[in-house]
């Protein structure tokens, strides 16, 4: 959203043990530490524009090195030869921490590439405002999507689930970036009820985080 400049800034803040990304557009949450990197250590937080980040992501090779050079009010990024010099965005970035549940009680586990294409299916017949419900329960997860000239359609996931009968609704469209961008093979939902934020982790992979609102549904 360009009238929230805030909001289209990645958050770089140095941790105790490397660094942390933070992105949000206020629906949705993506947190990625980068442990054992110096690449802010010692200096403030800074925001960077998303879109530089992209470029620089084109840049990065496996095992690529990245060095930060900042001004005052500017940061330049040097990989392969190649420095990269972006304005930074002024401003407060939201406290993402405070947004974050951590005494999310119920907890469904799948196969993240599983999930993911159960999702890319039964959006295929949803409308494109059209939520993706997910129904968790003793026999597992149940996707079902429901229009108006369609009718709905249903998908079967083999999962593990501890906690509550449960039925949440998403974007599917958000749901489903984030089963992408996850790293490792299963993934954890983690959910209290259908209108607090659910949060999608990567068991093998305990840096990443997603945090995503769900939609209300009658």
């Amino acid at each position: 959203d360009d009238s929230r400049p805030i909001l289209t800034g990645v958050y770089m803040v140095a941790e105790e043990k490397g660094f942390r990304l933070v992105a949000t557009d206020s629906y949705r949450l993506a947190v990625r530490d980068m442990p054992g990197s110096s690449l802010l250590a010692g200096q403030p937080p800074i925001l960077v524009p998303s879109r530089a980040l992209t470029e620089l992501a084109r840049l990065l090779e496996k095992d690529s090195e990245v060095s930060l050079y900042l001004g005052e009010k500017e940061a330049s990024f040097e990989i392969n030869n190649i420095r990269m010099t972006t304005r930074l965005i002024e401003g407060e970035f939201p406290d993402y921490k405070r947004l974050v549940p951590d005494d999310n009680p119920n907890k469904l586990t799948a196969n993240r590439a599983e999930l993911r294409d159960a999702v890319k299916r039964v959006r295929l017949l949803a409308q494109e405002a059209t939520p993706i419900r997910l129904e968790m329960g003793m026999n597992g997860l149940q996707l079902i999507a429901k229009t108006q000239d369609i009718g709905e359609a249903h998908e079967t996931v083999d999962a593990n689930y501890n906690g509550d009968d449960l039925t949440i609704a998403f974007n599917a469209e958000y749901l489903l970036k984030g089963l992408e961008i996850a790293p490792g093979d299963d993934i954890t939902l983690e959910t209290r009820d259908n209108q607090k934020p659910a949060v999608l982790k990567s068991d093998e992979h305990p840096e990443f985080l997603y945090l995503l609102m769900p939609v209300r549904i009658s």
